[in-house]
């Protein structure tokens, strides 16, 4: 009985890094150092799959729950998750830090002539 206490208790102390950093202000959390600029193929809850128009490759992303980081591409203008949709053009941020799977930190969401969007109607 002992023996699972004690494993509960480091259980919750190796976890404790991880939780405090999922609470973190969005401001504070780094962007991921690799990116990937292409055009939206999947979007759902949980995740988003890109192709990379310089290689043609599909990359596919983890989102988080209440991923809420969508902005334009000059990053002053955010956007919600139900602006985007397939066939966009979008740069994605991301870091494979948890368990080897990639996950979005960041998208950007761009037009076809590779400028930022200024405004968007819908």
């Amino acid at each position: 009985m002992a023996y699972m206490r004690t494993f509960l208790i480091a259980a919750a102390l190796a976890a404790l890094p991880l939780t405090a950093s999922m609470m973190a202000p969005a401001a504070a959390v780094p962007v991921g150092t690799s990116w990937v600029e292409g055009t939206l193929v999947h979007i759902s809850s949980n995740n988003i799959k890109v192709k990379d128009d310089k290689t043609g490759t599909e990359l596919s992303f983890l989102l988080v729950p209440h991923f809420d980081q969508v902005f334009s591409g000059d990053g002053k203008t955010t956007y919600q998750m139900k602006a985007l949709h397939s066939g966009a053009l979008v740069k994605v941020f991301y870091d494979q830090k948890f368990l080897g799977q990639r996950h979005a930190d960041r998208i950007l969401v761009l037009n076809r002539r590779q400028i930022p969007v200024k405004q968007q109607k819908g």
